[in-house]
């Protein structure tokens, strides 16, 4: 996660921390304390698991002349209970216990570059993650979220540190719809073979201003969607100032901030941070970490998706593969280098669009 600018938002200088051993209050423990673990090559295939079909891939750099460290990290959990993850750079695989047969999790995590400790910020929230209940509602997912935000906030602050991580989750139960919940600016897109769609609102300075009438839909979008952004407003683990009544805030909030119908300026409305989500049949939903959008032109790339993943008889994996050779090849064609981490998952169910939309939106 690359942040150029050492400010959450508005006006809260964040301080970066100089290098120095791991503090033994953020040290994630070891992977095998939690589950009983495998180490797996990379890349790995899934099981086959018909009902859902995902594919996943994690880069430290889509050229090979970018970040010296991957600080992203994914949680794949299938309707077996077999997990997937990044733990300290290398992917491995684990077997959680009493997981409900036919529920899934995808998680994507995007810890602070520029903070020290951003890839170690986000394995901690990912062991959150591996402890938390299966749910089939919002309530008991937005709970457990938010006491897993607040013990890992009082963490970092005992180690003497300011960071955290972006984060999207997707519930994925057996029956009934999808449960998002979002925090930073990973995003949630929905592609098919006519359109791309982005299904989550950035947490970023522009978007604060939107929300206090200070922007307007075409200006917030040439500012989130069109240019390149450094700054986030609120982060997993570390709080925000996408809430504050003004422009500049003093301090850093401690509860996140959820975006809604309530708070949403209306051209933002219906893409509520938390909320069911429909995964319609054979289209392709995308999450991702900002390295697949932080180019010099990224709607150029981004419009190209239809074209590159609406194709409903590939398999995903392929897909993904696809993708990110585009990525690496847009990254030069726009000179777009040092280029940033990148993590993808790709989802889709099987099946046939009766009436695909045609109306092209970001």
């Amino acid at each position: 996660m690359r942040r150029g600018s050492p400010r959450l938002g508005g006006s809260v200088a964040l301080a970066r921390n100089r290098a120095r051993p791991c503090n033994p209050l953020i040290q994630p423990m070891s992977i095998g304390q939690i589950m009983n673990t495998t180490d797996a090559a990379d890349p790995m295939p899934l099981p086959p698991d018909p009902p859902l079909e995902i594919a996943v891939r994690s880069l430290r750099s889509p050229t090979g002349h970018g970040r010296q460290e991957n600080q992203d990290n994914y949680l794949i959990v299938d309707g077996q209970g077999r997990a997937r993850l990044l733990w300290r750079e290398q992917e491995t695989a684990l077997r959680l216990p009493d997981w409900p047969p036919g529920h899934r999790r995808l998680a994507i995590l995007d810890g602070m570059g520029g903070h020290s400790h951003g890839r170690e910020a986000a394995e901690k929230a990912l062991e959150g993650l591996l402890e938390l209940p299966a749910a089939v509602d919002l309530a008991p997912i937005s709970a457990g979220l938010n006491a897993l935000h607040h013990r890992l906030r009082q963490q970092f602050q005992a180690a003497g540190l300011e960071t955290g991580c972006t984060l999207i989750l997707l519930e994925v139960p057996p029956s009934g719809p999808a449960l998002l919940f979002h925090v930073g600016d990973s995003r949630v897109y929905v592609v098919d073979a006519r359109r791309v769609q982005c299904l989550t609102v950035d947490h970023v300075p522009a978007t604060h201003m939107a929300m206090l009438g200070l922007m307007n839909g075409a200006q917030w979008f040439q500012r989130v969607h069109v240019q390149a952004n450094s700054q986030i407003s609120q982060a997993f683990g570390l709080g925000g100032t996408l809430g504050a009544p003004q422009l500049y805030p003093e301090a850093i909030a401690a509860d996140l901030f959820e975006l809604h119908e309530g708070n949403l300026p209306l051209f933002l409305r219906g893409l509520d941070d938390r909320r069911a989500l429909e995964l319609e049949p054979d289209r392709i939903y995308l999450l991702a970490s900002d390295g697949l959008w932080r180019l010099a032109n990224p709607q150029a790339f981004i419009q190209r998706w239809p074209a590159l993943l609406g194709q409903a008889r590939r398999p995903l994996e392929d897909l993904a593969d696809t993708l990110l050779a585009e990525l690496a090849e847009e990254i030069r064609r726009q000179r777009s280098q040092p280029d940033d981490n990148c993590t993808v998952i790709l989802a889709r169910r099987p099946g046939r669009v009766e009436n695909p939309p045609t109306e092209d939106t970001p």
